[in-house]
C-alpha cells in the first residue's frame, strides 16, 4: 500500500528526499545507512546502475531513522484516509493485528536483510499500524525467501522480471522497464539469454518456462512456512476472515492502469 499512497511523498518530500529517491529511501531505511551495492543486492530486479545514482544522495538528505518515522505517519495517514475512523476502531483491525503479529512470531531472521531490518523496528502501539508493520513483516520475509528461490533457479534480476511479466500476471513490460530502470535493449538481452535456455517465446513462457516459475514459487513457499505454521490453521482461517473487510476498503484504491497485466476474466 505505502508505496502507492500519495501521504508517502508528502511525508519524505517534506525531508527533502526526491521522489525518484523515495521507494529506495523508504524500504532501506530500516537496514541503516547502506550503500546502492546492498540495496541493489536485496532490491533484485532493479538496474543496479539506476540504483547507484539515486541511493548515495538518500542519506546526506535524511537519516534512516527520520526516513523511518516519516513514512510510519505516511502509514497513519493513509489508513485513516482509506480505511475511515469507524472501521480503523473496528475490532477487525484490532483482531487482525493479534493474529498478524503472532504469525510474526515464527519468522526466523537468518540470511533474509530486508526482514532483519524491518524485525528490528519497535512494534507500534496502535492496532493498524501494528497490523500495517506486521504485514510488512511478512512481506519482507517471504521475499527475502523468493530471491533465494530465483537464484537456486539461475535467474538474474532482470531474468527474473522479464520472466515474472512473461506469467501475464503481474507487471506490465512497460512498468517493469521504467520501474526498474531497465532499457529495452537490456531486455531483449535478457530475453535471448531466457530463450537459450528454452524457458521464453517471444514474451511468453514456454513449458519449461512454466515448470521454472512454479518451482520458484513452490521454493519460496516452503521457505516462508515459518509464521503460518506459528498462526496455525484456525488463526489463518480466522485472520483471512476478519481481514478480508480491510482488504476491499483498501484494495481499488491502487488499481493503476498500466501497472498490473489484466486479470482474466473469470466464468
Amino acid at each position: 500500500m505505502i508505496y502507492f499512497a500519495p501521504e508517502v511523498a508528502e511525508e519524505l518530500g517534506a525531508l527533502g528526499v526526491r521522489p525518484r529517491d523515495q521507494y529506495f529511501a523508504q524500504r532501506a531505511a530500516p537496514m541503516g545507512a547502506v550503500g546502492p551495492g546492498l540495496v541493489a543486492a536485496t532490491f533484485f530486479n532493479f538496474n543496479p546502475a539506476m540504483v547507484a545514482r539515486t541511493v548515495p544522495s538518500v542519506w546526506a538528505t535524511a537519516s534512516p531513522g527520520d526516513v523511518v518515522n516519516a513514512r510510519l505517519r505516511a502509514v497513519d495517514g493513509a489508513l485513516r484516509r482509506l480505511l475511515g475512523e469507524e472501521l480503523l476502531a473496528s475490532p477487525a483491525v484490532a483482531e487482525s493485528a493479534t493474529l498478524a503479529r503472532r504469525a510474526c512470531e515464527g519468522a526466523t531472521p537468518e540470511d533474509r536483510p530486508l526482514y532483519a531490518g524491518h524485525a528490528d523496528l519497535p512494534w507500534p502501539d496502535e492496532p493498524h499500524l501494528m497490523l500495517w508493520h506486521a504485514v510488512t513483516l511478512l512481506r519482507e520475509h517471504r521475499g527475502d525467501a523468493h530471491l533465494h528461490a530465483l537464484v537456486s533457479a539461475g535467474l538474474s534480476g532482470i531474468e527474473a522480471l522479464v520472466t515474472h511479466t512473461a506469467t501475464g500476471t503481474g507487471f506490465t513490460i512497460a512498468f517493469a522497464q521504467q520501474s526498474r530502470g531497465w532499457s529495452p535493449e537490456q531486455w531483449a538481452d535478457a530475453k535471448a539469454r531466457l530463450a537459450e535456455r528454452g524457458l521464453l517465446d517471444g514474451d511468453a513462457l514456454t513449458p519449461a518456462g512454466q515448470e521454472l516459475r512454479r518451482e520458484v514459487e513452490e521454493h519460496t513457499t516452503r521457505m516462508s512456512v515459518g509464521p503460518w505454521r506459528r498462526l496455525g490453521a484456525d488463526g489463518i482461517a480466522r485472520l483471512t476472515e476478519v481481514s478480508k473487510p480491510l482488504s476491499k476498503a483498501v484494495l481499488p484504491a491502487f488499481a493503476i492502469e498500466g501497472v498490473f497485466a489484466p486479470r482474466p476474466a473469470r466464468s
